[in-house]
């Protein structure tokens, strides 16, 4: 049985810690799962990512920010997750199109009606089954994220009232599709947020078998 679950949330939400959770549990379960992320999701995805996120990468117009998530996002589909999902694979990915909604449109400030049709194009209709939107305040989630020692991307390093603006999108995001997202307070302890990410998903594959 394929599922198709996305996470979005703002920097330092814990969108790869819950994907990695998840899918050991599920793999626990004797569930095929695959693993994968956007931007970066196949080889041509990890040289957008370079540009977009990588140490080297250099200040970008944020249409052209736009279109190079979009082209990610069109070959990552063709390439990795259409084929999982027909496979039967259950498919758990760290970032999708709310999070091009969100911090292109929302926060970049890019008109939502352009930047919803060019992210139309590149999933060429597909939507994820679930959504996690792991919530939690941008100050905290911009400590956790500076905190990891690792050298910081070009969003991690943006003021605090850009991280707000990405929040507040996700959560109209959420607000206008409740089936499909589930919204958990990532300020919990991890195993109460694993713990409400398991049910959730296991709730999803019962009712779609």
């Amino acid at each position: 049985m394929s599922l198709f679950v996305t996470f979005e949330g703002i920097e330092g939400s814990g969108k790869s810690t819950h994907v990695r959770l998840l899918a050991a549990h599920l793999r626990a379960a004797g569930r095929r799962v695959l693993e994968t992320r956007e931007p970066g999701g196949t080889e041509a995805g990890l040289a957008i990512r370079a540009l977009l996120l990588g140490p080297d990468a250099v200040p970008l117009e944020p249409l052209a920010e736009l279109l190079l998530y979009c082209a990610d996002r069109a070959q990552h589909l063709g390439e990795v997750v259409r084929p999982a999902l027909a496979a039967g694979i259950v498919v758990l990915c760290d970032r999708f199109s709310d999070s091009t909604i969100a911090y292109q449109g929302h926060a970049r400030g890019l008109d939502l009606g352009l930047v919803r049709a060019l992210d139309d194009q590149a999933r060429g209709g597909l939507k994820p089954d679930l959504t996690f939107l792991l919530d939690c305040p941008a100050p905290e989630g911009l400590v956790r994220a500076r905190g990891r020692g690792a050298a910081g991307d070009r969003f991690e390093d943006a003021p605090v009232a850009f991280h707000d603006r990405v929040r507040a999108g996700f959560h109209a995001l959420a607000a206008a599709e409740p089936e499909r997202f589930r919204t958990i307070d990532s300020t919990a302890p991890r195993q109460e947020v694993s713990a409400c990410i398991i049910a959730e998903t296991e709730r999803r594959l019962w009712s779609a078998a």
